[in-house]
């Protein structure tokens, strides 16, 4: 069992959030720019689906992604090893729910059971939260040096 700790992909907590920010933010780019080359660009009212999508994505990140992005960090700010694995910025919980997320965008995208135009809107709505989810991990990885983990979980 011991050496197989030597095998262990070990990085330091702030390394693990940026490799959290860069996960989240190639996520968020990868959904704007899939949304985007499925968009009908020549369709009427594009700037106010555009808007529409980013308020959506706004408002998801504030009643969801916002939570999330935070307990991910703190979960990875209070971690006992200095060098946890590089592969524990997500809990068990989080990869099957991130495994379940793309098999069904891809599912969506390949089956076309959604048209199109929806999901293109869809993957832009999404992109947003995801993007501003980064943004979190970036701050708190730039910051590290800042933050200081309480016993109930909160920083000061």
């Amino acid at each position: 069992m011991k050496n197989l700790s030597r095998l262990k992909p070990g990085v330091p907590k702030r390394l693990l959030l940026f490799i959290a920010a860069a996960l989240w933010t190639f996520a968020g780019s990868m959904l704007m720019f899939k949304g985007y080359k499925m968009l009908d660009t020549t369709t009427r009212l594009l700037a106010l689906k555009l808007l529409v999508a980013l308020a959506g994505g706004i408002l998801f990140y504030l009643k969801l992604f916002s939570k999330l992005s935070m307990k991910h960090t703190l979960r990875i700010l209070k971690m006992k090893e200095s060098y946890p694995c590089a592969f524990s910025f997500f809990n068990f919980r989080s990869y099957l729910v991130m495994i379940f997320m793309i098999s069904m965008g891809i599912t969506l995208r390949t089956t076309g059971w959604i048209p199109l135009p929806y999901l293109a809107f869809l993957y832009l709505m999404m992109s947003v939260p995801l993007l501003l989810s980064s943004l979190r991990f970036y701050y708190t990885g730039f910051y590290y040096g800042r933050f200081i983990v309480t016993s109930d979980g909160g920083n000061v």
